[in-house]
């Protein structure tokens, strides 16, 4: 295990409540703990942050999403275990995450429109944004 190059959490402290602020915020929207949390978990996989992959798997087993759906996540194009609503969300989660090699171009985001509201599109925007923020804060410290 490495150890951390530094304690970002109190050398940046308003910053870094700023985030864990939006994260309270996003976890009580209507896009639910259970789809916030595979959108986590498949940016953290992208992003190889250890420390969010075992965080957000652990997440969503304590509500209740099934082993093998966790253990098919990586592959989701290609699972029956995940719907149309989510499909659409790990699409835009991975355009986001990925945003300097295509853009977030409009066929990745017209068919968001079909399963979420303004309100829950902003808040996916918002989650994958933060999620970036926080792997990047935990591979690039060590975390």
């Amino acid at each position: 295990m490495s150890q951390l190059r530094l304690p970002f959490q109190s050398l940046s402290p308003e910053a870094y409540q700023g985030l864990l602020a939006t994260n309270t915020a996003l976890a009580k929207t209507a896009l639910g703990l259970p789809l916030l949390e595979l959108v986590y978990l498949r940016i953290s996989q992208i992003n190889g942050c250890a420390f969010c992959l075992q965080k957000h798997s652990q997440a969503l087993r304590e509500v209740a999403v099934p082993q093998d759906k966790l253990d098919c996540l990586a592959g989701w194009r290609v699972s029956a275990l995940f719907d149309q609503r989510e499909r659409a969300a790990l699409e835009w989660a991975e355009t986001l995450t990925g945003i300097s090699e295509n853009g977030a171009p409009d066929a990745v985001y017209e068919p968001l429109k079909a399963h979420f509201s303004d309100n829950e599109i902003s808040d996916l925007t918002l989650a994958a944004a933060l999620m970036n923020a926080f792997n990047r804060l935990a591979v690039g410290m060590n975390l």
